[in-house]
């Protein structure tokens, strides 16, 4: 193993991770907005919507060479964290 190059790959991940914590705190906020706009807690989950996410996510990872199993359950990792948050925040109106 070559210590240096793994040294070097890890700090381009680390790099990639704080640039993925910065859009995941910019979702975060938007998210906020869209849960001030929704009137009933019924309205968190969007079956079709997220079947769309997906299927599009699936689609673009097979044109981009990307393992679609790792996308796709990236996003819906990401989709169902965000409908628990959603969950929890949720104030009847």
């Amino acid at each position: 193993m070559n210590k240096k190059k793994l040294n070097l790959a890890r700090k381009q991940i680390d790099i990639i991770d704080k640039k993925i914590f910065y859009l995941i705190k910019k979702r975060t906020s938007i998210v906020k907005l869209m849960l001030k706009l929704k009137i009933y807690k019924k309205e968190i989950v969007d079956h079709k919507r997220i079947k769309e996410i997906i299927k599009n996510i699936r689609i673009n990872s097979i044109k981009n060479k990307i393992d679609p199993k790792i996308t796709t359950r990236i996003w819906k990792s990401i989709i169902w964290a965000y409908v628990g948050f959603q969950r929890r925040n949720f104030k009847k109106k």
